[in-house]
């Protein structure tokens, strides 16, 4: 399959604390360095990509990325802030040019980056359709023919003749994505601003996406937060950290490696966390066979294990437990009886054998003062293995799909 976009090791560098990457001499001293056929001196610092205060006045958002997307293909982009996600779609959108490398595309981009980009606030929203759609090439004759499915789509048809300045942040949103989405473009590039609109319009504009994609042979580029938007679009993914491209394969591969970076997969945390109001010195996972097991045998039963110090003046405190899959969707919601925390002490939660599944678990911990307030709140911190019991050979040893496996009471029909 041909691709639709083509980058070859392209980088982005800033300077800090700079509207440009330089400053007049730095340009002149890089101009000089050009003439002569040697490399922008410049672009040579913090070559490890550092990102502390050790890394200098230089800072690379993106470094050395190289990249084949093909036609028709929806690819997610996934990394924490700062990752360089949206300096990439930038790069992409042509808003700004790398630094160094090239990128090539073929046929038209029309990009969907932050709420009103595109936007003249003035303008009404039918005129902003007219303007959009210019902007991406198209004929006055092209965009009327699709002007009645861009306003049916947004949902915005009552509003269509204010000026958008008078438009909510979602309404925005919808405008914006309805034009991007049905003026044909070749290539559609989405960054996280589908997260202001609501429920409703969220899924009908990712089955927009698929359908542009399946139907019309389209590409997508998704950047979101939202795991479970990427997972349910895209068939492949790339992860981005600090700048780099880490790693590039399927989604659910790529959503694991995401996870990763932040999970800690110990069964306990034995350092000191929490805040000034609540501190834990512990949490972990125990087995009630032995002292302690790492992972944790499925048909084991087993107990979590919270030491703490409260520093409130109150014992109107309990805490909340959730234990979810690391695609974020929530497997328990548990809540420990009230008044069970003193100034100091240690609580422990039973967990009966067989109750989980077999996969790779997260654990949130809420300290929540008064019924209604937390004051504490440590989400992913810890991660634990559910591992299979040892099987007898014959018996059917794979994983049966589904957070929890528990063995139910069975009897005849009476």
């Amino acid at each position: 399959m041909s691709w639709m976009l083509k980058i070859e090791n392209v980088s982005k560098m800033y300077r800090l604390g700079m509207i440009d990457s330089s400053t007049i001499q730095d340009d002149l001293k890089a101009f000089y360095y050009k003439l002569r056929g040697k490399e922008n001196p410049f672009l040579k610092i913090g070559e490890e990509n550092k990102r502390d205060a050790e890394g200098g006045d230089y800072v690379w958002a993106l470094k050395n990325i190289n990249l084949e997307i093909e036609k028709g293909e929806i690819l997610g982009i996934v990394g924490k802030n700062g990752a360089g996600k949206s300096t990439l779609l930038k790069l992409l959108s042509k808003v700004t040019k790398p630094s160094q490398g090239t990128i090539r595309s073929r046929g038209r981009i029309a990009s969907l980056l932050e709420v009103g980009t595109g936007f003249h606030s003035e303008l009404s929203g039918r005129d902003n359709i007219y303007l959009n759609g210019a902007i991406l090439g198209m004929s006055k004759r092209e965009i009327t023919s699709k002007l009645d499915e861009i306003i049916d789509f947004s949902g915005c048809g009552r509003y269509i003749d204010t000026p958008v300045k008078r438009y909510s942040s979602g309404m925005y949103v919808r405008l914006a994505f309805a034009v991007a989405a049905h003026l044909d473009p070749e290539i559609l590039v989405v960054d996280e601003v589908l997260a202001v609109g609501d429920v409703e319009f969220q899924k009908k504009a990712i089955g927009k996406m698929k359908h542009i994609s399946r139907e019309g042979g389209r590409t997508v580029l998704f950047v979101s937060h939202n795991l479970k938007s990427i997972k349910s679009l895209c068939s492949k993914a790339i992860l981005l950290k600090n700048g780099m491209l880490d790693f590039y394969g399927s989604t659910s591969e790529t959503i694991d490696k995401y996870l990763e970076l932040d999970i800690k997969k110990n069964n306990f945390l034995e350092k000191e966390t929490g805040n000034e109001k609540f501190k834990f010195n512990y949490i972990g996972f125990k087995s009630k066979k032995k002292s302690f097991v790492k992972p944790i045998i499925r048909t084991e039963a087993t107990e979590l294990i919270l030491d703490y110090e409260n520093k409130t003046d109150s014992n109107n405190i309990h805490f909340t437990i959730k234990i979810k899959g690391v695609d974020d969707n929530i497997f328990l919601t548990t809540v420990s009886p009230e008044k069970i925390i003193k100034n100091k002490g240690k609580v422990s939660m039973n967990i009966p054998s067989g109750y989980f599944n077999e996969g790779e678990f997260l654990l949130d911990v809420y300290v929540i003062k008064n019924k209604n307030s937390a004051i504490c709140v440590l989400e992913n911190i810890i991660g634990f293995t559910i591992v299979p019991e040892e099987i007898d050979l014959g018996v059917y040893s794979g994983i049966e799909k589904g957070y929890s496996r528990q063995e139910m009471q069975w009897e005849e029909g009476k």
